[in-house]
């Protein structure tokens, strides 16, 4: 990959993503829905922007690309499973949410022993990136309701519906894919 340096500022960033989502459960427990949100809010933005840096100045790299989707993963499972517990969105949609990231790392895995060059060959899809943005943005709008009780539980409720439809949808797409590579590589084309 071009730039192939570790220490590059998308890197950077997506490091400090994976440290914040600790430090966002240990607000979140503690009952410090203000420091919780703002410390997602910043790990959200940790995402978006250390993509659209690795594009524009050409610092994309193979650990950077093998990080990025696991710092989304861990803050966001851990975000909708914190919400679950306390009862902010139902425990259906986190299943969903968590489920899909599963499926999806674990055919990854089967792709991979099965000899599938997986980095090379998946890239992250345009409805993918949707359900990432929509995921990030309804954990915010949770946390900023109930940091300053306010109540929208008509809003949520589609955020939820609409959320978990791109999860579903990212989610078959992915394992058509998956299914997809898999034939190709075994001659079942």
């Amino acid at each position: 990959m071009p730039g192939d340096t570790i220490w590059t500022i998308p890197n950077i960033l997506t490091i400090l993503r994976i440290f914040l989502t600790p430090l966002f459960v240990m607000a979140y427990i503690s009952e410090n829905f203000n420091l919780a949100w703002i410390l997602f809010a910043i790990a959200g933005l940790t995402d978006a922007l250390d993509g659209f840096l690795a594009r524009i100045w050409n610092q994309r790299t193979q650990l950077g690309a093998m990080l990025d989707p696991l710092a989304d993963k861990a803050l966001l499972v851990t975000s909708f499973i914190c919400l679950a517990i306390k009862g902010w969105i139902p425990s259906g949609f986190t299943v969903l949410v968590v489920s899909r990231d599963v499926i999806i790392i674990g055919g990854l895995a089967v792709l991979s022993f099965w000899g599938v060059d997986v980095r090379s060959r998946i890239k992250p899809i345009w409805i993918s990136k949707m359900t990432t943005a929509a995921q990030i943005f309804l954990v915010i709008f949770v946390m900023i309701q109930r940091s300053f009780d306010l109540d929208f539980p008509g809003t949520t409720g589609a955020f939820v519906w609409i959320t978990g439809a791109a999860t579903v949808v990212s989610g078959v797409a992915y394992v058509r894919r998956g299914f997809e590579l898999f034939s190709e590589e075994s001659g079942e084309v």
